[in-house]
């Protein structure tokens, strides 16, 4: 029987797969399944997974002829899953040795629907813990729609990266991404999630290694796909419960403030495109629920949005949540 199963989607990767699959080697267990799923590379992908075949107990190899995108590339590899339990690895990103065994024992002994980590930031010779943003109480199983809020802190929805945890496989088609977006697929997840799951937990384990800044990656590409954004948050506003209206409204503004930030990556016409459809759906969102939103950032991303959408009502008295750094959270 299958006890874990690790889904690596990778596309183009061979820069880095050799080090995701070599640290897979140094979790390997017989119960342990890893399944990659090379989304239509055109260099030589699938060639390293190959020669991996001998040397890591439990892997397999599924090609897409034609790149699918990372959502769809993940849920391939739920499809293909038999694990009791499910985690992903990005084909540029490695773990450190024993991790999944203990990310296992986690799990086991909570009896909770997900789990979710630490994780260390790299950047060069960088390297930064970022902790998931709940410091107390870790190691406890708690309510899953009790970390959404509250709307002025980061919590759980503003932490989406799927690599930062262990889900149960019964938890079915909430661990599945929307397809029809090639960037910012973890939002919606995140959210529907906790939305609709029972129970979780943090536990302090901080052995997955996020490569940043990597050329090629979703987070440093300036071409359409940025623009799925706010399809990602469409579909997390459509769903969203009124409770959950105030952090789901901030959220969005924080990370709207964050793209017009470094909006230079895009062309002019795409940054064209990207303002006219932030607009629109800020000017879409409750007038005093985005007041208090911008209300809550730095200055300099405050006077984008209002640069953005120059109708914005008057920011409301600071809170005692007010200028937190929820503002530069940015996207996974």
């Amino acid at each position: 029987m299958i006890t874990l199963s690790v889904i690596v989607p990778v596309r183009d990767g061979e820069r880095f797969i050799a080090d995701a699959l070599a640290s897979l080697c140094r979790n390997a267990r017989h119960d342990f399944e890893f399944i990659v799923v090379d989304d239509g590379s055109v260099d030589a992908t699938g060639d390293i997974v190959e020669d991996f075949l001998l040397d890591l107990p439990g892997l397999s190899l599924v090609r897409n002829r034609a790149p699918v995108g990372l959502a769809d590339a993940r849920n391939t590899g739920l499809s293909a899953a038999s694990g009791r339990y499910v985690t992903y690895l990005d084909g540029d990103d490695w773990l450190a040795p024993g991790y999944l065994a203990r990310l296992v024992e986690a799990v086991d002994g909570l009896g909770c629907d997900f789990v979710r980590t630490d994780h260390v930031q790299v950047e060069g010779r960088k390297r930064v813990v970022h902790r998931a943003p709940l410091a107390t109480p870790r190691g406890a199983v708690l309510d899953a729609r009790g970390a959404i809020m509250p709307a002025g802190v980061r919590t759980m929805v503003d932490y989406p990266y799927a690599w930062a945890g262990i889900y149960r496989r019964s938890l079915g088609d909430l661990l599945h991404f929307p397809g029809s977006l090639h960037t910012a697929e973890d939002r919606p997840w995140i959210w529907r999630l906790h939305r609709e799951a029972a129970t979780f937990a943090v536990v302090s384990l901080a052995g997955v290694f996020y490569r940043r800044m990597v050329s090629g990656s979703l987070t440093q590409v300036g071409d359409e796909r940025q623009l799925h954004f706010f399809d990602a948050f469409e579909l997390v506003f459509k769903d969203v419960e009124p409770e959950f209206l105030p952090k789901a409204v901030r959220n969005f503004c924080a990370l709207l403030a964050h793209h017009l930030d470094i909006g230079d990556r895009l062309t002019p016409e795409l940054r064209a495109r990207f303002e006219e459809r932030g607009a629109e759906m800020v000017g879409g969102l409750p007038p005093e629920l985005v007041a208090e939103s911008v209300a809550g950032m730095a200055r300099d991303r405050e006077a984008l949005l209002r640069a953005l959408v120059p109708g914005l009502p008057a920011s409301p008295p600071p809170s005692p949540y007010s200028r937190v750094r929820h503002d530069r959270e940015e996207p996974a």
